[in-house]
């Protein structure tokens, strides 16, 4: 349940870890995204989600879905507490082989230099109105957001599953606990039935990313792309690309949104800078009310 509005949505597969944080039940936990299951459950629930560039945090021990999508990261209630948590879980870690190039990322002395109040002086955030801040009639989100754009324009156990086969047994095993009925396992089993992605469609995907998002990103110059909620998650996704999602507000029932700045790959110090720089401006966050 959303701790926020008990009757509203939490979102996404990580919402567990994103609802213990918001209602003070732990200080600093870990979601995993495949696309949208850290930025999506932060957006809803008032808190801070960093999904880092693919590979900068080990995926070994995490149940895969996509190798070339899945990430790990931080989810805390602070921009500060969520980069503490990032500079203790990236680096080189030999059962993730996607670790070992994308360490060269990794700035010397951490991320936590980043934590800068000024950090959206001179950077330049790119704002894809269509379709990203297309609202309906009568939203709260444009006057929002309006209200935003301002602001930025001033400155563990081990386990025996190894494999998806030992996924579905376990799931079969303990079907009730899973709740097999409610959710099904058509995912898991149509996953087991493949040999794998093949590689013209991983060219698309590279292609797709290169002549889109990277294309923007590069053509205008922009430090990070500003999206509201994590309406952008499937386009970081796709690329391996990092994202982080900060709370922005609150609709008139106070359900949480928020707001996710994206960028290419390695940008995380900039993006901390802007989230940091945008949190400590805005500083919107606040306790959840539990209401019905």
């Amino acid at each position: 349940m959303n701790p926020y509005v008990l009757s509203a949505t939490p979102c996404g597969s990580s919402s567990g870890s994103a609802i213990s944080v918001a209602a003070n039940l732990a200080a600093m936990t870990l979601g995993t995204e495949t696309d949208g299951s850290i930025l999506c459950p932060s957006h809803f629930n008032s808190v801070v989600g960093i999904k880092a560039t693919l590979g900068l945090t080990s995926r070994a021990g995490v149940v895969p879905i996509s190798p070339r999508q899945d990430s790990v990261g931080p989810i805390c209630r602070t921009v500060s507490d969520a980069v503490e948590v990032l500079d203790v879980i990236v680096g080189f870690d030999h059962r993730d082989e996607a670790t070992r190039t994308t360490s060269k990322y990794i700035p010397r002395g951490g991320y936590k230099q980043f934590l800068n109040a000024n950090g959206l002086k001179g950077k330049r955030l790119g704002i894809v109105r269509n379709p990203y801040f297309m609202f309906e009639n009568g939203s709260v989100f444009p006057q929002v957001f309006e209200h935003h754009f301002h602001t930025l324009s001033k400155e563990v156990v081990a386990s025996p599953v190894r494999t998806l086969s030992d996924v579905i047994a376990f799931n079969n095993k303990f079907s009730h606990l899973e709740k097999i009925k409610e959710y099904g396992p058509d995912s898991f089993l149509q996953a087991e039935a493949t040999n794998g992605i093949n590689k013209k469609t991983l060219l698309k995907l590279a292609r797709l990313s290169q002549n889109g998002f990277v294309k923007l990103m590069k053509e205008h110059k922009l430090d990070a792309l500003v999206t509201p909620g994590s309406d952008i998650s499937s386009v970081l996704a796709i690329g391996g690309f990092p994202g982080i999602s900060v709370p922005a507000g609150y609709y008139s029932k106070g359900i949480p949104f928020g707001i996710c700045f994206g960028g290419l790959k390695g940008s995380q110090p900039k993006l901390i800078e802007i989230a940091y720089s945008f949190e400590q401006a805005t500083k919107i966050r606040k306790p959840p009310s539990f209401k019905p």
